[in-house]
C-alpha cells in the first residue's frame, strides 16, 4: 500500500490549491478516504471524508465551504480542492485510508486509519 501526496506549497490568504494522492498497492475504489493535517505545535486535525464512490462527503466545521475532497477511482487518486485559504490553514496534509472494517465516515477514530501518507505541506501567509 502506497500513499503519495502532492500539490502543496506556499500561497497568499485568499488562494488556492489542490492536493492530490496518489494510491497504490490495494484496490483504492473498495476504500472510504480522509485528508488529515497536522499545524506545528498542534494535534492531528481532520479535515474531511469520502466514501468509496465520492457520493458522501464530510467536512470539519473549519473548512466547510471553502475544501472540497473528490476522488477519481479510474485514476487511483484522491483531491483536496482548497479555496479561501487562510493562515491558520497552515500544516502538513495527509491522506489516510480507512479500515475496511469501519463502514462508516462521519467518525472515524484515529486508531481506523490503517495507512497514510507522507504528507504534503501548505503555507498560507502573506
Amino acid at each position: 500500500v502506497q500513499l503519495v501526496e502532492s500539490g502543496g506549497g506556499m500561497v497568499q490568504p485568499g488562494g488556492s490549491l489542490r492536493l492530490s494522492c496518489a494510491a497504490s498497492g490495494f484496490t483504492f475504489s473498495s476504500y472510504d478516504m480522509s485528508w488529515v493535517r497536522q499545524a506545528p505545535g498542534k494535534r492531528s486535525e481532520w479535515v474531511s471524508s469520502i466514501n468509496t464512490d465520492g457520493g458522501t462527503t464530510y467536512y470539519a466545521d473549519s473548512v466547510k465551504g471553502r475544501f472540497t475532497i473528490s476522488r477519481d477511482n479510474a485514476k487511483n487518486t484522491l483531491y483536496l480542492q482548497m479555496n479561501s485559504l487562510k493562515p491558520e490553514d497552515t500544516a502538513l496534509y495527509y491522506c489516510a485510508r480507512i479500515n475496511s472494517r469501519w463502514h462508516t465516515i462521519v467518525v472515524v477514530p484515529w486508531e481506523e486509519y490503517d495507512h497514510w501518507g507522507q504528507g504534503t505541506q501548505v503555507t498560507v501567509s502573506s
